[in-house]
């Protein structure tokens, strides 16, 4: 499927597409497609193609903004790093949560061996990472939650969803259950824009989502 068939929001600015789980947002280091090298299929009549505002891993699926001008791309970037965006993503998560919602407020640092590869761990030295989460439904001992990340660290969804409920996501082979895909989705962003409309879009979850779609 083209990626121009994944377009969920468009104008002269921006665009924001459904990116499809497995497809990495930059090429890996040995090759292979990304979301970087298909990007003159989301051209849309301009000359130039797009540019990513952010990454999403290669294993989460949903919304992804790119900017279609360096004008844009700067407004975006200023948006990004004053925490004005509003990014929402829904997981589902092993283990039944007991509170409603709450805030992991748990620095994340980098580790890496050479039997397991590289991580994010919780560190009291390490960045700042702050990530909101509601409880949407529970279901067969597994609960449906949506997080909204203030920061923006590597894999700081996966690694707090460990440390805060202490099973992960399903689907998680690094932080998580492994077996079958992912169950992380970004769900929602909301862009605010000077002297233009709010862009506010949604990408319904993945089919492999499975009964979870109907909690959403």
């Amino acid at each position: 499927m083209l990626l121009s068939d994944r377009i969920i929001f468009i104008d002269a600015e921006a665009i924001v597409i459904d990116k499809p789980a497995g497809l990495p947002v930059d090429t890996p280091r040995r090759g292979g497609a990304s979301i970087v090298s298909r990007l003159d299929e989301l051209r849309a009549g301009f000359k130039r193609p797009p540019t990513p505002m952010h990454r999403l891993d290669t294993d989460t699926s949903g919304c992804l903004l790119l900017a279609r001008s360096p004008k844009s791309r700067a407004a975006f970037q200023r948006a990004f790093e004053a925490r004005e965006v509003g990014k929402y993503y829904l997981a589902v998560v092993a283990g039944e949560v007991s509170g409603e919602e709450g805030a992991i407020d748990i620095p994340l640092a980098k580790t890496s061996s050479a039997e397991a590869g590289w991580r994010m761990v919780a560190n009291p030295k390490g960045q700042k990472a702050i990530t909101h989460w509601r409880r949407i439904a529970i279901r067969d001992g597994r609960t449906l939650v949506e997080f909204r990340p203030v920061t923006g660290r590597t894999h700081q969804i996966r690694a707090h969803a460990r440390e805060a409920f202490g099973s992960g996501i399903m689907g998680d082979r690094v932080y998580g259950i492994p077996g079958g895909p992912m169950l992380l989705h970004a769900s929602r962003l909301v862009v605010p824009r000077s002297g233009k409309e709010t862009i506010d879009v949604t990408a319904p979850l993945p089919d492999y989502f499975g009964q979870w779609r109907d909690e959403a």
